[in-house]
């Protein structure tokens, strides 16, 4: 089957037009009150690797919903006029997700440059997979 675009042509046009934070900018954020880290990944993988402490997991199928006001499904936390750091686990659907919000008009949206995977592996801090109501606005 030949496609018209591959995923890695969708990710490296997304890449051209959202604000991709270096590994050292997200943790000069991480603890911002006017910051939220955004974990999009499946729950699973929370559970298996753990998250970044304080981030607010938003499955990455259900984001678009969640930030639109007029959806059934919205989140206040995305109204709250906080900056947003999305990341997954290599930075390819947090690429694609900043990109959407983006085009939604969401303001202040970015990504993490290799994902949770070089944030666990610069040694940043990671724990467990925090348990609350979707909507419920973190720390």
């Amino acid at each position: 089957m030949q496609l018209s675009k591959g995923y890695r042509q969708l990710i490296e046009e997304a890449r051209t037009r959202i604000r991709t934070l270096s590994l050292d900018e997200a943790r000069t954020l991480h603890g911002d009150p006017d910051v939220l880290f955004v974990d999009i990944r499946d729950v699973r993988e929370l559970d298996r690797e753990g998250m970044i402490p304080g981030a607010f997991q938003a499955p990455r199928g259900m984001l678009e919903f969640w930030v639109d006001p007029d959806s059934p499904y919205y989140k206040d936390v995305f109204g709250s006029g906080r900056q947003f750091v999305l990341y997954c686990a290599s930075a390819w659907r947090s690429a694609l997700a900043a990109a959407a919000l983006t085009d939604m008009g969401l303001p202040r949206v970015a990504h993490l440059d290799g994902g949770f995977k070089a944030w666990k592996q610069s040694g940043a801090p990671v724990g467990p997979r925090e348990h609350h109501e979707h909507g419920e606005r973190p720390r």
